[in-house]
């Protein structure tokens, strides 16, 4: 069985759930409003974490993934062969749980007004292939209706472990990486600079990442 995985391109892209977006910037001009008025500026923190209030998931990115993949099945003691060759669309998705981003992942310098901001590790969910759109290429004398099931079941397994590998590759990882500092640093920087932090940066990192150089 061999696998060779071929992503696609023109959807993996960072997503921005503006629906979200909306809602955390209404929630935090909100609770400042009611808190300070318009004249004062608030707690960046508190107003950071307002933004997060009530969030779950945060999905920052997702991928297109068409996995290549390849079943043999030697029927009658080997002496016949059949192969089917596999295409199978798969979506995988990226999250950051904000649900665990506390007051403790938040650091203010009042200094240079910078936020920094630490993200625990992204969530990748299971693959979601679409077999529907799958694409088959089977080769043998005669392929019985079992062996076709047979197959295709070991088709489908292949695609989403295949699928798994590749989301979960250093490459992926960094683009969704990216993508959620990328989402999260927009959905603070507007409602901070609403409370009056002009010149606010909000710098984003994951546990573990160093400080770039």
């Amino acid at each position: 069985m061999g696998t060779q995985p071929v992503i696609v391109t023109n959807q993996n892209r960072p997503i921005l759930p503006w629906s979200l977006f909306a809602g955390a910037m209404a929630l935090a001009i909100w609770a400042l409003w009611r808190a300070f008025g318009p004249a004062s500026t608030g707690d960046p923190l508190g107003t950071s974490l307002a933004a997060f209030e009530k969030q779950n998931r945060l999905t920052v990115f997702s991928a297109q993934l068409s996995p290549v993949v390849a079943s043999d099945d030697d029927g009658l003691f080997g002496m016949i062969k059949s192969r089917q060759i596999a295409v199978i669309p798969a979506r995988v998705d990226y999250a950051v749980d904000l649900a665990e981003v506390s007051k403790e992942r938040l650091l203010w310098n009042s200094d240079t007004e910078e936020l920094l901001v630490r993200l625990p590790p992204l969530h990748i969910t299971r693959p979601n292939l679409d077999e529907a759109r799958a694409l088959y290429l089977r080769e043998g004398v005669w392929i019985s209706r079992s062996t076709q099931d047979k197959l295709t079941r070991e088709n489908t397994a292949a695609a989403e472990k295949q699928a798994r590998i590749t989301a979960s590759s250093p490459a992926m990882l960094d683009l969704a990486r990216n993508a959620a500092k990328a989402a999260i640093a927009q959905n603070l920087a507007v409602p901070l600079r609403v409370a009056g932090y002009d010149d606010i940066t909000v710098t984003v990192r994951f546990d573990g990442e160093k400080e770039a150089q």
